[in-house]
């Protein structure tokens, strides 16, 4: 089987690249940010014309979501633009579409578990456009999975537990945001989760809704990440109120799982075990 990773060069990009290598799985591409361009119809031409996938992962995304509110034509033909040109040429070239979503989707103003089918509300530009990106991904292509996850780290790339262990490290005291609930996801476990729903077979298309296990504010997130990296600092609990940034954030925006669970099979670990291999990676690596 054919794999094409595109987005290789970001977090879960390296993640897939990790897991699949660790897993003894071939049949992985990942191609170079030129190769692999999305706002790029010739080049995603002659890319697929090329490789033949039968799968193709799109991890691409513009992410930065504060910047995202004055940069709107760059994240909307990322976002929008981009998820449609890889749904077409996966139409084209009879390929099946694992396309990665956000829980920025959601207004997250109520205290429930988020479901695929509940309403999509965004309150940023970022969540916007990568809601526009699912519809239209839904709308050219039938054999698509969708995956909805959330506060995304891991041991490459920039994300939040790297930036806490570094300003740790440098700092005596840290303000941690506390009112916004939601689930942090290991992207080693989500693509552990993307080569499994491959693997399976099982083409019960549609969205789903993936991260780790249990429920947590930023501040528990960072309080956590000291005690098991051993870093002295001490953290303190604010509202969003005093932290104001440029784009709205979901308050609450923890995803009921049971979908992707009972659809695949797929064991989901508990956001706290799986932080604890995080930083043990880290520590080997450093």
């Amino acid at each position: 089987m054919k794999i094409l990773v595109l987005g290789a060069s970001g977090q879960l990009g390296q993640c897939l690249k990790a897991v699949s290598s660790g897993r003894g799985i071939n049949g992985l591409e990942f191609p170079d940010e030129t190769a692999g361009n999305i706002l790029n119809n010739d080049a995603l031409k002659a890319l697929f014309q090329e490789k033949q996938p039968d799968f193709v992962i799109n991890c691409a995304a513009y992410t930065a979501v504060d910047k995202a509110e004055d940069d709107i034509d760059l994240c909307r033909k990322v976002n929008k633009d981009g998820a449609a040109n890889v749904a077409k040429a996966c139409k084209d070239f009879n390929a099946k579409l694992v396309h990665v979503s956000t829980d920025f989707i959601f207004k997250g103003d109520r205290v429930e578990l988020l479901k695929e089918d509940d309403v999509a509300e965004p309150i940023s530009i970022y969540g916007v456009t990568k809601l526009e990106g699912e519809f239209d991904v839904v709308d050219i292509l039938p054999e698509h999975y969708i995956l909805r996850t959330s506060w995304l780290y891991s041991e490459f790339a920039n994300n939040f537990v790297k930036t806490m262990l570094k300003l740790g490290a440098d700092r005596d005291e840290l303000n941690i945001i506390a009112d916004q609930i939601g689930t942090p996801t290991y992207a080693i476990d989500l693509a552990g989760a993307i080569l499994d729903i491959i693997a399976s077979g099982n083409s019960a298309y549609g969205v789903y809704h993936y991260s780790n296990e249990g429920a947590i504010s930023w501040f528990d997130f960072a309080k956590a990440i000291f005690e098991i990296s051993n870093t002295q600092v001490k953290a303190n609990p604010i509202p969003t109120s005093q932290y104001p940034t440029r784009a709205e954030r979901p308050k609450f925006s923890v995803m009921d799982k049971t979908k992707i669970k009972k659809t695949f099979g797929i064991e989901v670990p508990y956001w706290r075990d799986s932080l604890v291999e995080c930083i043990k990676q880290l520590n080997i690596n450093a």
